[in-house]
């Protein structure tokens, strides 16, 4: 097929882009190469082929792109938490506005296959037990708590902590950033888009997506990378809350494999699936493997939070592993240290 690939050149994007390839796949890309996503050097538009520098708000450059596509892979967002109100119109202009830019786009040029990046974001604190009500979504946590110390979100009902659990993409969504917020619009965009126009839509849920040329420096860098750049400065990884938060890390490899295995397996409709490695670990866990891996000073736990991270978020991928032949293959202690000398 010929796929465009949005945010082609980005983190993610290079390692699709490759997959893409591999498969067979003619690829043109389309990013804007915004410079406070790509200011690290890590990333950019060096070697891409068929490159379009614009931005999928840009109607007319999208107009462009899709000239003599099949398929699109669309990765182009701006990435992060959103803590601050002023983050808002940025994060829905670029994400919910940009996605149905590209949705009118391609129903205009008659393109009907999409598989885009969502984000366990849109879980927000995901599924949990409690020991007296069973499986609950839990309440919001309020900050007299986190600056107390009590970190695990207590249950709706009775206010007891709870046991996290993994989620399902059945499970009723939560999102409680602004980019979570974004995200699920753009999967509500896309559904609608598909119902409409009777076109196919798969939107993958990535988790926390770590490995080689993940950015350094910038405002979007993830928590491996922040980790990361303070070991390179000989500096101790300092760890946000008590370090016991739930993550799935899965590595840019198997993401990049699951998107291609998505557009291959393409059915009718839309599609969502969670995309993890299937074992959870803490954010601790992942300080202290990077620690070991440079052999560097090990992880302060500093008790600092932010209002608007979640505590645990990790998804059951079986649909996936099912629905489209994949499975993570990357295991943490490998990926970990490839990331560490990368």
């Amino acid at each position: 097929m010929h796929v465009l690939l949005t945010g082609g050149a980005g983190f993610i994007g290079r390692h699709v882009l490759a997959s893409l390839t591999a498969s067979g796949h003619e690829v043109r890309v389309l990013d804007s190469l915004r410079p406070d996503v790509h200011r690290d050097g890590r990333t950019g538009g060096r070697g891409l082929p068929d490159l379009r520098v614009a931005d999928v708000r840009d109607r007319g450059a999208v107009d462009a792109a899709l000239d003599g596509v099949d398929a699109v892979v669309h990765l182009a967002a701006k990435v992060g938490l959103g803590v601050a109100i002023d983050d808002l119109p940025d994060y829905a202009d670029s994400n919910v506005h940009g996605t149905a830019v590209l949705l009118a786009a391609m129903a205009q040029a008659g393109v009907r296959r999409l598989v885009q990046a969502s984000s366990m974001v849109v879980y927000g604190e995901g599924l949990a037990r409690c020991a007296e009500h069973g499986a609950v979504r839990p309440a919001p946590r309020r900050e007299t708590d986190l600056a107390a110390g009590r970190f695990e979100p207590p249950c709706p009902h009775c206010g007891r902590f709870l046991e996290p659990a993994l989620v399902t993409e059945d499970a009723v969504t939560d999102p409680r950033n602004a980019y979570a917020v974004s995200k699920l619009g753009q999967e509500q965009l896309a559904e609608v888009w598909s119902r409409t126009t009777g076109s196919a839509v798969t939107s993958l849920r990535y988790h926390n997506v770590y490995g080689p040329g993940l950015p350094r420096d910038t405002p979007y860098a993830g928590v491996a990378a922040i980790f990361l750049s303070s070991l390179r400065r000989g500096e101790p990884p300092r760890v946000h809350e008590d370090g016991a938060q739930r993550r799935d890390f899965v590595h840019v490899r198997d993401v990049a494999a699951a998107t291609v295995a998505a557009l291959d397996h393409q059915g009718d409709g839309a599609q969502v699936f969670n995309i993890g490695s299937g074992t959870p670990r803490t954010v601790g866990d992942l300080a202290l493997a990077l620690s070991s891996a440079v052999h560097g000073p090990e992880p302060v736990v500093t008790g600092d939070y932010r209002l608007g991270d979640v505590r645990h978020v990790t998804a059951d991928s079986t649909r996936a592993r099912t629905a489209l032949a994949w499975e993570a293959r990357v295991g943490f202690a490998e990926g970990v240290g490839e990331l560490a000398h990368d």
